[in-house]
């Protein structure tokens, strides 16, 4: 018997480059959508909020139909904005950082409308993702949704921002090395099964940056590249129909962290650094990893940040109960405790890490 052949949503607008934002209702009435709503992030409206009216409003065949300021990101307050939404609405648009677009991708999932995602920083591969982090019973919990419908990023907008959000999202590219790993691993010894063309993507995603010349990591090329990789990467996730091939030990490792710390750091600073570590660990391309975050300036960075070695040791020991389902390196005690013994002895954790 004959077995049906997978199938995948991906975006269909996918717009990366300089200029992007001034061509959104060029994008919406490219692809039929005529009545949309723009949820901005925490500050958002005031960097970007006349640029991106004016964006949509040039187009004559495109209504804005209100627009939203919107952080609370808990899953009860998502809910009673997602079903008080305006009439005809066709789309859902978020502009600004991970919370927002969140927030605008699980309002567009429960009302079964097309989201159009836009960050304003890349600090990891949610903005292409289908999964959102939202707060439920006061526990940040990862809920799944759908992929964006479209994607628009403006080169010149993530080159202004923050470097520190440059920073994570190199940290969170680079894990896929460690997560696919993993997820080999786990089939390895019997525990799942993997998708041979989702390796693939996030190989390739991690791959075609982490190989590429580029001499800073604020040049509109190596942004570019940074984008798309992420972007496979949400798409890979999209692929597999979850997690795995983009989050491994060093995912579960950040979201102990996420749990110990009053204010944890950005989520791809910690994935980062828990990727060196678990590289290591795995003995799997632990040179390449140090190559590109030292290259990168990531842990001269991370050396800035006053990030403790402590906080990752007591991190890799919870780390197991986040997902006690999977079966990562960090599920076994002895590369826990191989885990944690780097941390203490080797020579850029001990430098990077207080």
């Amino acid at each position: 018997m004959q077995k049906a052949m997978s199938e995948i949503a991906i975006p269909t607008v996918l717009e990366v480059g300089k200029d992007k934002m001034s061509n959104i209702g060029v994008y919406l009435n490219k692809v039929g959508l005529s009545k949309v709503i723009v949820c901005f992030g925490e500050g958002i409206r005031d960097m970007f909020g006349t640029q991106v009216i004016d964006a949509i409003q040039s187009q004559k065949s495109v209504e804005l139909l209100d627009t939203y300021d919107y952080d609370d990101i808990k899953l009860e307050r998502i809910a009673q904005k997602a079903f008080s939404l305006p009439a005809h609405v066709e789309a859902i648009i978020g502009v600004g950082g991970g919370k927002v677009l969140d927030i605008a991708k699980y309002i567009a999932h429960l009302n079964n409308l097309p989201f159009i995602s836009i960050p304003t920083s890349t600090s990891h591969d949610g903005f292409a993702s289908a999964g959102c982090s939202l707060i439920v019973n006061e526990r940040r919990t990862s809920v799944p949704a759908r992929i964006p419908f479209g994607i628009i990023v403006d080169i010149g907008i993530i080159k202004n921002s923050p470097d520190k959000f440059i920073y994570s999202g190199i940290g969170d590219l680079i894990s896929k090395i460690t997560a696919v790993y993993d997820w080999q691993f786990e089939e390895r010894n019997g525990k799942t099964k993997v998708n041979d063309f989702a390796v693939m993507i996030a190989k390739k995603s991690v791959n075609s940056i982490a190989r590429m010349p580029y001499t800073s990591i604020k040049e509109d090329f190596f942004l570019k590249e940074l984008v798309d990789s992420l972007t496979m990467s949400g798409i890979a996730m999209e692929i597999a129909g979850n997690s795995a091939p983009a989050s491994g030990s060093e995912h579960l490792i950040s979201h102990a962290m996420d749990k110990l710390l009053e204010k944890p750091y950005l989520h791809g600073t910690q994935v980062g650094v828990a990727t060196y570590i678990m590289s290591m660990v795995q003995e799997h391309r632990y040179e390449r990893v140090r190559k590109f975050l030292t290259d990168t300036g990531f842990f001269d960075h991370v050396e800035t940040l006053g990030m403790k070695a402590e906080d990752f040791i007591k991190a890799i020991d919870l780390a197991p109960t986040i997902k006690p389902n999977r079966y990562t390196f960090v599920h076994i005690p002895e590369y826990r405790e191989k885990a944690k013994q780097l941390v203490k002895e080797d020579e850029i954790l001990k430098r990077i890490l207080h």
